[in-house]
């Protein structure tokens, strides 16, 4: 067999493995692509429709302590929801965010609505303790997009490996369409990086283009996307990654302190370790506060030094009787493999290269939603085609 022949068989094979996949995952591509398009500004979009309740008309000089701002909440939205954290704001015309989470944890339903119990954010004046706005963040809009784009609506452990799959051959659908796609000369390279239509050009010819220039231009940040998308539904790949990224196989071994149980005040503790944060981290966006479920546990602090995105953060730990600095673990302590796992999402959203990011993630999006359908089209037109011709009777 030539050479000739042989890469001949070779693209032939790998057309009908083009195919198959595509025509096995086509549908799950297509709604991952939507539902991420909707997804990518959801935060620019809820800022602009909760504007009124994420910020404070006038600005004072002191904030109520984060404690009393807890008590006063607590009681404003009743012992029925109990608050799970607070994220507090270093601007000052930021409300604060007081989170209810609750997971029904006794749930043998399949489904994500009856896996979580409460899910509210109440936004709060830091100034006067007013609640400004309460939401239903189960069944706020994005968040059962993020949620179908997650799991189908589904529980995480069974919606992930069907989401992670899909996207795991749709990541072989790129290589083998550049494959298919990738030009035998220079002569036939100048036609494949541009549109060349005449008023003459049929739309099957244009929905092949459509198909085949797009998709490679977007190949690359498609690949991109859909491997951070792995990370979240494989551990096995998360894994990979850390192995890959830090060169070491031992992930290390994070530790949690704990509180020694004593007389002192819990509210004046938090008090406390809310100003510590603060003085340590004076240029950090946002921190979050979250008081243990149990006696010996601490108060964990998570800090978010930018805003809109979670690749740089420090975690602290204070002990939650007397406010006693106990551990710190900040951004610069993590290794390499950790700091780019941390960056997993900023990266799947494009937001680690701020508004230009999500503009090229909801572009490649829409896009990699388009491959599906014009790859079907392109089928669809070559089926059609074959069946025409063997109508054909020859006299």
């Amino acid at each position: 067999m030539t050479k000739k022949k042989k890469k001949s068989a070779f693209k032939k094979f790998i057309g009908k493995v083009h195919l198959w996949l595509g025509l096995a995952s086509g549908l799950i591509v297509l709604f991952l692509s939507v539902t991420g398009c909707i997804y990518v500004f959801s935060q620019e979009i809820t800022e602009w429709l909760r504007h009124d309740e994420m910020y404070v008309q006038e600005v004072k000089d002191d904030k109520l302590p984060v404690s009393q701002l807890w008590k006063t909440t607590q009681q404003t939205i009743g012992t029925d929801k109990p608050i799970s954290n607070v994220i507090t704001y270093n601007e000052p015309e930021k409300a604060f965010v007081f989170t209810v989470y609750h997971k029904n944890e006794n749930s043998d339903s399949i489904f994500y609505f009856d896996t979580i119990d409460q899910y509210y954010s109440v936004y709060v004046n830091p100034y006067t303790g007013k609640v400004l706005g309460i939401y239903d963040e189960k069944n706020d809009f994005f968040h059962i997009v993020k949620m179908l784009h997650w799991s189908f609506l589904l529980k995480t452990e069974i919606g992930q490996p069907i989401i992670g799959w899909a996207t795991f051959i749709f990541v072989f659908m790129l290589i083998t369409g550049i494959i298919l796609w990738w030009p035998k000369n220079k002569a036939a390279r100048k036609q494949r990086f541009s549109f060349k239509w005449k008023d003459s050009t049929k739309w099957r010819r244009k929905n092949y283009d459509l198909h085949n220039i797009l998709g490679f231009y977007i190949s690359t940040i498609a690949i991109i996307i859909a491997f951070t998308g792995m990370v979240f539904s494989f551990f096995w790949f998360k894994a990979l990654v850390y192995i890959a990224t830090s060169g070491t196989t031992v992930y290390p071994d994070i530790k949690k302190e704990t509180s020694v149980i004593s007389e002192g005040n819990k509210e004046t503790a938090l008090d406390k370790a809310y100003f510590m944060t603060k003085e340590r981290h004076a240029t950090a966006s946002a921190y979050r506060f979250t008081l243990p479920a149990y006696s010996t546990g601490v108060i964990d602090v998570y800090v978010q030094q930018n805003p809109g995105v979670y690749y740089k953060t420090h975690n602290m730990q204070f002990n939650q009787y007397t406010g006693e600095f106990l551990l710190e673990r900040t951004h610069d302590d993590k290794n390499f493999g950790e700091k780019v796992v941390t960056a997993n999402y900023d990266i799947h959203v494009g937001a680690i290269l701020g508004i230009p990011g999500k503009i090229i993630a909801f572009i490649a999006s829409f896009i990699c939603g388009m491959l599906p359908v014009t790859g079907f089209m392109i089928w669809l037109g070559r089926k059609n085609k074959k069946t025409v011709k063997a109508k054909v009777v020859r006299v």
